[in-house]
């Protein structure tokens, strides 16, 4: 089969198109046919070396996560899924590769594809939707009527997160450009700050959650005293903390090193009482199925910028890079 490595890590390590075998399943895996691939931001962090810390891959590897396609072969042990069926996912940390003709994937990561969806739409949903579920809902709670900032809301996570926020009852502030008010404004958010012209500090106050997007540590620290005290920051961005690096089971030199990288963050929340967590997303097909429910029922639609032929990989990874890119960028394989 046809895919895409990546011989070395590197910023500028273009991948390259190359004949491999195709995957063996095992006894709880699903093999897909992929139709589509989503491109995101995480993919350039990997091919980067950005979590090569915690997230370890021998070169040449494979990268992409989201994927809509085909089931063509399950596992003996597989009980959800039969040949034929139309799925997407969002593969495990240690199992990339959809920017491919196939991939196999564990069942429980998988869940059949909404419906009303085409192929490309649900390839652009499962990473951003865990994402802003595992956020707001597994780790926030949030609840009817608090307030939530979502940092870059024509992003990938951005337009799904808010979309999301407001279903669940919250007040939503942003951050956007100018040209992209309209689009966050279409899927709800209530305050939107151009981030070019305006300081969200001057304009935000007492919010109980800041979904944090952007290394610039100066923005982290703003975002801290954004919130109430008793408020919570969830990173998607780092420094990781001790207890993702427990629930990772990493090393003890490792845990030491996140230890460090992180104490000032978790030092200046602490003063201000403010809860600071790292979210590394989880592949979890039970909640791609809830949220499928709500996409199903026209709660959540997915914003798609543009979609790539599957031979201009580079090409679509480049366009993500730029940061320009409103909601997803789509690979289409088949």
């Amino acid at each position: 089969m046809k895919a895409f490595i990546a011989k070395n890590y590197g910023k500028k390590e273009k991948l390259h198109l190359t004949e491999i075998v195709e995957p063996a399943i095992n006894p709880y895996d699903v093999l897909i046919q992929v139709h589509s691939a989503g491109v995101n931001v995480i993919d350039l962090l990997i091919r980067n070396g950005d979590f090569k810390l915690f997230l370890p891959l021998k070169p040449p590897f494979q990268l992409g996560r989201d994927v809509a396609g085909v089931v063509t072969k399950v596992g003996a042990k597989v009980s959800k899924f039969k040949v034929g069926d139309e799925v997407y996912s969002s593969s495990g940390n240690h199992h990339l590769g959809t920017y491919a003709q196939y991939i196999s994937i564990a069942e429980n990561e998988v869940a059949l594809k909404p419906k009303n969806l085409s192929m490309e739409e649900a390839a652009s949903i499962p990473l951003v939707g865990l994402t802003s579920w595992q956020a707001l809902v597994e780790t926030a709670n949030i609840k009817k009527g608090q307030k939530v900032f979502i940092q870059a809301g024509s992003g990938g996570v951005g337009t799904f997160a808010i979309q999301l926020a407001k279903h669940l009852g919250a007040f939503v502030a942003t951050t956007t450009s100018e040209k992209n008010r309209g689009l966050v404004k279409s899927l709800g958010a209530d305050l939107i700050i151009d981030y070019k012209k305006e300081d969200f500090e001057t304009k935000l106050k007492g919010y109980d959650l800041v979904l944090h997007s952007n290394k610039d540590s100066k923005i982290l620290e703003k975002s801290l005293r954004v919130l109430k005290s008793g408020g919570q920051l969830i990173s998607l961005v780092g420094p990781p903390t001790p207890e993702f690096a427990n629930a990772l089971g990493l090393s003890w030199p490792l845990k030491l090193l996140i230890n460090l990288i992180s104490f000032s963050a978790r030092k200046k929340a602490k003063k201000l009482n403010i809860s600071f967590k790292f979210l590394f997303m989880r592949a979890e097909g039970k909640q791609l199925e809830q949220i499928t429910r709500l996409i199903e029922a026209d709660v959540i639609v997915p914003v798609i910028d543009q979609v790539f032929p599957f031979e201009q990989t580079n090409e679509a990874l480049s366009y993500v890079e730029t940061g320009r890119s409103k909601g997803k960028v789509v690979i289409k394989v088949k």
